[in-house]
């Protein structure tokens, strides 16, 4: 890749998606898009990205920038964060929509460990007296079919997964893993990009959002907390990575990650 190739890229990624990408790392970006260029049927990266400034095709421009965009996930990510969500949020949750419908949502959950993470801890102990929905997004189609299809790879697997919920949720075939239809089926899947207005979504009682603010430009760090913060019901729970924060929003519990709209409630 030329320089020019990879200032090309950064810009679309910062325009498109609002990622932060070094246009100095070559090796970064010749390793994300080396795969997407062979795919797409060009000799090199080189090659690809000057097809992406030449003929300014929409499905060119998408693959460049879903092919940067952040993919590193495991099964139960900082596991004390399910944790918290399954034995404080949505018990307080369902209480105070005891009968209705909890609207769950894990924001740019790549190919799926990260919800269905949520739906396996929901599936052993689901909270009482309510109907749970669980949403899922990414910005990328590629890992929304890998996530939907519910395979994973041995590697996959063994970084975060007990053995008890492997055996519980998931069927082995050949050298891969199956999750049950019943957790696959527990969520509903959507292409969404952060950047993009979120009110049509509607709104949430928990999202989860976790690892992801980091890669952002800080102007669109800013507009996505903004657009998560409209996504949530009063009272509901935004839930970062343990190492992220949330300016405007006031924190939900002691422990890092853990937000709330604003207002709602006091905080003990």
């Amino acid at each position: 890749m030329t320089p020019q190739d990879r200032e090309l890229v950064a810009r679309l990624c910062a325009n498109r998606a609002g990622l932060r990408i070094d246009p100095d790392k070559a090796y970064v970006l010749e390793n994300r898009l080396g795969p997407v260029a062979r795919r797409e049927g060009f000799a090199s990266v080189h090659e690809f990205v000057g097809a992406v400034r030449d003929r300014d095709e929409e499905r060119l421009i998408c693959a460049a920038v879903e092919a940067m965009s952040p993919a590193e996930t495991t099964f139960f990510r900082e596991p004390s964060t399910f944790d918290r969500i399954v034995g404080e949020a949505l018990p307080e949750l369902a209480r105070r929509c005891e009968g209705g419908t909890l609207r769950l949502w894990a924001a740019a959950s790549g190919p799926g460990q990260e919800v269905y993470s949520l739906a396996m801890a929901l599936d052993e102990c689901a909270p009482a007296n309510v109907k749970v929905e669980v949403f899922a997004s990414d910005l990328s189609d590629r890992r929304l079919e890998k996530a939907q299809a519910g395979i994973y790879s041995q590697f996959e697997v063994q970084r975060g997964l007990s053995a008890r919920r492997l055996v519980r949720h998931f069927e082995s075939r050949d050298d891969s893993f199956v999750l049950s239809p019943r957790v696959r089926q527990m969520v509903r899947w959507r292409r969404v990009n952060l950047m993009e207005d979120l009110s049509r979504l509607g709104q949430f009682d928990l999202v989860l959002c976790r690892n992801t603010l980091g890669y952002l430009l800080e102007d669109a760090r800013a507009r996505v907390l903004a657009g998560l913060r409209g996504a949530l019901a009063p009272g509901g729970w935004l839930v970062l990575g343990e190492a992220e924060a949330a300016p405007g929003l006031e924190a939900a519990t002691n422990r890092p990650g853990f937000h709330m709209r604003a207002a709602t409630r006091a905080v003990a």
